[in-house]
């Protein structure tokens, strides 16, 4: 069931553009559709041999149904200019919705009517047992760069081993055919995946001698490979003035953070520095500009390469650098599905713009640039500029493309020649800070876009649950389940981010993060097995403390500590609510009088947590911590008569 739920969660955000803008649909739709199959397993009317039509169904619709972004004339690519090639918006997000929902009902019901065969918390250590068995596995994958065929060849083995007997001809022709469909698509000689995109190569083609390959994301142009000497052709914007034409010496130490496919390694190279540290977050992406750049930037000796977050690279190192290059480093892609963070959003808070400062040699540059549909975008970076260094920053903005900005700041502003120095151009936005790391957000508010979303997903809950014939009184006794589902939901959330920052947002960080939460949960279950607290209010209280604490220290203090203090401290402060807290429901599990129902019931509410998520968009996230306590005090107030029962 989770293996399923994470594989849709990848696959679909590499397939539906649209998706890249809702940072947790696919993981609602889940939730709602696992809690719902839940509460129908005592329904006579047993659908779960239909699982895998509705995966394969699912899977070869989107085939089917790619959702692209053209590539606009000059290349350029910021939120909200894209032009898509498929079906709209509007068509596609309710199917989606509403099919994984699908999906995951038909798996959880299965499951769901196994939970009476043991005691309550037999069933959910089991099933907490299985889900360390999933997130393991799909971690293995990720691994391995393995494709998407890999991972349904995973789906239909684990159907295969529970209906093998009873499988009908036609989820057997549907499992074959989804197969086949991400075979197909698996093996096309321009695709790879990486652990975090679908990579697509355009074979370049040659231009005034010069030969360029395109890289696509998800569906979306992402990087040009193109040699130092294309690049004074066709860009001599970026050859020049992105970041050496200020520069009165030649630096020798030089941190690229971006590297991507390696041009912009390239031309520091072709300026003669010293070395190169070129940080670069996805492996294949790196590997193919290794392999695939005219210039071969990687293979010079004077570059070394690091696999890894450009933030935690900067809080893990101790070498000082003459020139630090942010170099277009935007993602297009969130983390995971669970969180509004982007892989590059702990680049762009003042907290990082001051340890770039730190890590600046007497005179030393820092420069980034970008594509930036808004202009606030650019007073916003600068503003956090001119707080870290004490000064304005030099600005360059390409003549032919206004959306083309860069910012040039040094420790000392006599080391610059500045041709043009930023000043504001109109109210300046806020500040972004590590609790707040949301660099598109102008305002501290909820944008239409997503109460939309919010308003659907609640529609489609009521009426999903009117259409499976489940009756909200059945909730009723289990009230206090649910609160507690939609409390753990954020505490989770609130620890991918807090992991995420402290040792980067990285794919294996965020298994690692996931894969303890679940250890977390298990051991709660252990020792509920072996110890009968009668009296919850025993456990609310440490567990209220508990967050209190969490709340009281914020994860950036932990960044100065070194990493192994680091680790145990954020381990401490993270995972000792989330063992209470679950101590807290396997107490109250134990006892319930239906487990699917309860069970049910604690994971609607973990999509209504899902939904509270949002409100990190205009409070942060340590104060999603305050609303994760107002949960649980819901819970103790609402679970008072059911304990006593």
């Amino acid at each position: 069931m989770l293996f399923i739920e994470l594989a849709l969660i990848r696959w679909l955000g590499s397939e539906v553009l649209y998706l890249s803008f809702f940072s947790n649909f696919v993981l609602l739709a889940s939730f709602l559709g696992i809690g719902l199959g839940f509460l129908r397993a005592s329904s006579p009317n047993d659908l779960t041999r239909w699982a895998p039509v509705a995966v394969a169904f699912l899977v070869l619709l989107v085939l089917a149904s790619p959702i692209q972004v053209q590539r606009p004339e000059g290349g350029v690519l910021f939120p909200g200019a894209f032009v898509t090639e498929g079906l709209p918006a509007w068509a596609v997000l309710p199917f989606i919705f509403v099919a994984v929902l699908v999906v995951n009902m038909l798996v959880a019901e299965r499951v769901g009517r196994l939970f009476p065969e043991f005691s309550p918390l037999d069933a959910y250590r089991l099933d907490i047992i299985g889900a360390i068995a999933g997130i393991t596995a799909f971690s293995l994958l990720s691994f391995t760069w393995a494709p998407p065929f890999a991972w349904g060849a995973v789906v239909v083995g684990g159907f295969l081993l529970l209906d093998v007997r009873g499988l009908r001809p036609v989820a057997a022709v549907a499992m074959v055919g989804m197969l086949v469909g991400l075979g197909h698509e698996s093996l096309q000689p321009t695709l790879s995946w990486s652990p975090y995109y679908k990579v697509q190569l355009d074979p370049g083609h040659f231009e005034d001698g010069n030969l360029d390959d395109q890289l696509s994301v998800n569906g979306i142009p992402h990087q040009d490979i193109e040699s130092v000497t294309g690049l004074q052709i066709h860009d001599p914007f970026h050859y020049h003035a992105a970041v050496y034409d200020h520069l009165t010496t030649t630096p020798q130490r030089v941190l690229i953070i971006g590297a991507g496919n390696g041009n912009d390694v390239a031309v520091a190279l072709a300026h003669n520095v010293g070395h190169v540290d070129a940080v670069e977050i996805d492996p294949r992406i790196q590997q193919l500009g290794s392999q695939l750049h005219p210039d071969k930037p990687y293979s010079d000796p004077r570059v070394t390469v690091h696999i890894d977050d450009g933030r935690a690279f900067l809080e893990r190192t101790d070498e000082t650098f003459d020139l630090i290059v942010l170099a277009l480093p935007d993602s297009l892609t969130l983390v995971s599905g669970q969180s509004s963070l982007r892989l590059e959003s702990y680049l762009f808070t003042l907290e990082a713009m001051q340890a770039a400062h730190d890590h600046l040699n007497a005179g030393g540059t820092f420069v980034e640039y970008n594509f930036y549909h808004d202009h606030w975008l650019v007073d916003r970076l600068a503003v956090m500029l001119q707080q870290t260094y004490g000064h304005a920053p030099c600005i360059d903005e390409q003549p032919a493309n206004a959306a083309l900005a860069v910012l040039t700041v040094s420790v000392k502003p006599e080391t610059l020649r500045c041709t043009a120095t930023w000043s504001a151009t109109g109210d300046l936005p806020s500040t972004i800070t590590d609790d707040y790391p949301f660099l598109y957000l102008h305002d501290r508010t909820l944008p239409p876009l997503y109460l939309a979303l919010i308003a659907g997903v609640l529609f489609a809950a009521l009426v999903s649950v009117r259409l499976t014939g489940i009756r909200l009184k059945q909730l009723r006794p289990y009230l206090d389940l649910a609160f507690m589902g939609a409390a753990f939901l954020l505490l989770e959330t609130r620890s991918v981010v807090t992991f995420a920052l402290l040792f980067g947002t990285t794919w294996f960080v965020n298994a690692l993060v996931f894969g303890g939460i679940l250890v977390a949960v298990l051991a709660a279950i252990e020792l509920s097995r072996a110890v009968n607290v009668k009296r919850p209010m025993y456990l609310y209280i440490p567990l209220l403390l508990a967050l209190g604490v969490a709340w009281l220290v914020p994860p950036s203090a932990l960044l100065t500590l070194a990493i192994p203090a680091r680790f145990a401290a954020a381990t401490a402060l993270a995972f000792t609510p989330i063992f209470i807290a679950n101590v807290v429901f396997a107490q109250r599990f134990r006892s319930v009088a239906s487990s699917p129902t309860a069970f049910g019931a604690n994971l609607i509410g973990a999509m209504v947590g899902g939904l509270a998520e949002y409100a990190s968009l205009f409070i942060g996230y340590r104060s999603l911590l305050v609303i994760v306590a107002l949960f649980y005090v819901a819970a103790l107030i609402s679970g008072r008569g059911a304990v006593a029962a």
